[in-house]
């Protein structure tokens, strides 16, 4: 079983404890916990690139909204405890608001531009959460490498600009969007769906495969692209809303004209349940 610390100073203790005795590279794998094989494929490349590997269970309050999901977001420590002994996990960090936001705090930290675009338009003050919270677990745990999935690519790309512009010295690994096997992305999320709505949110990977099909029969207009894939998404029943579907280069810049390496973004509802996923332009 990993070792299991609430504290954060006592996670530093046992670190430096380690280091002393010799040297290794360590891995970290940040999570809101409730593992999934997403999460699972992040910590087999951490274990695969370092001798150590720490998992942080964290549902963070400040990347949550008024309204959303955050009282009813899926939790049980147990169950990941489990997946990371099944892993050969060698510390869980699952601190306390207390541990993470100490009383008094002022300090937040913001990737402007980035954090107002997409995710950031639809919901205000989620990346300041984010890149607040992941600053403060980086520095908490001082990883070599930190492992981040490009499902949430907008997350992924505020955190390398943070690293950057923080001189952090970590290595953000990223690690490919692990979908089931009909399509869906992995996402703690899923367990809000119904059978029938989870036929719907299927809506999203076959727009994905749509648009690519498009593009592989040489249409290139982003306009064109997104009207079919709205069209498509919204003739499915429990599809509630679109958010956005918008197509960038992989710097996240809207591009009117589609080319290999660009990625195709959509955030909707179905039901009630807010899904994201993101495309590779092949």
């Amino acid at each position: 079983m990993p070792l299991l610390f609430r504290k954060i100073k006592e996670l530093r203790n046992h670190l430096n404890t380690l280091r002393c005795e010799r040297n290794f590279s360590l891995g970290f794998v940040p999570t809101m916990g409730y593992l999934h094989e997403g999460h699972k494929a992040l910590i087999k490349r951490s274990r695969l690139q370092n001798e150590v590997t720490v998992v942080s269970v964290y549902v963070n309050p400040t990347q949550f909204g008024e309204g959303e999901d955050y009282e009813r977001y899926p939790r049980d420590l147990d169950r990941d405890m489990a997946v990371c002994e099944e892993l050969g996990v060698d510390v869980v960090l699952a601190p306390t608001d207390e541990e993470i936001y100490p009383q008094g705090s002022k300090t937040e930290v913001y990737v402007r531009e980035l954090s107002e675009v997409l995710e950031g338009k639809f919901r205000p003050g989620h990346f300041k959460g984010v890149a607040t919270v992941v600053t403060k677990l980086l520095n908490a745990v001082q990883p070599d490498r930190a492992y981040f999935g490009e499902k949430d690519y907008q997350q992924l790309k505020i955190i390398q600009r943070l690293v950057r512009d923080l001189l952090i010295p970590v290595e953000i690994v990223p690690v490919e969007t692990v979908r089931e096997p009909d399509g869906l992305a992995y996402s703690s999320r899923n367990v809000y769906l119904s059978p029938e709505e989870r036929e719907s949110a299927l809506s999203i990977y076959r727009s994905f495969l749509l648009a690519q099909e498009m593009i592989n029969q040489g249409e290139s207009n982003s306009a064109i692209i997104k009207e079919e894939m709205e069209r498509f998404i919204l003739s499915h029943p429990h599809v509630k809303k679109i958010d956005y579907i918008e197509i960038t280069d992989p710097e996240l810049n809207p591009k009117e004209s589609v080319e290999r390496g660009d990625r195709i973004l959509v955030a909707l509802w179905v039901g009630s349940t807010r899904l994201i996923d993101n495309w590779k332009v092949g």
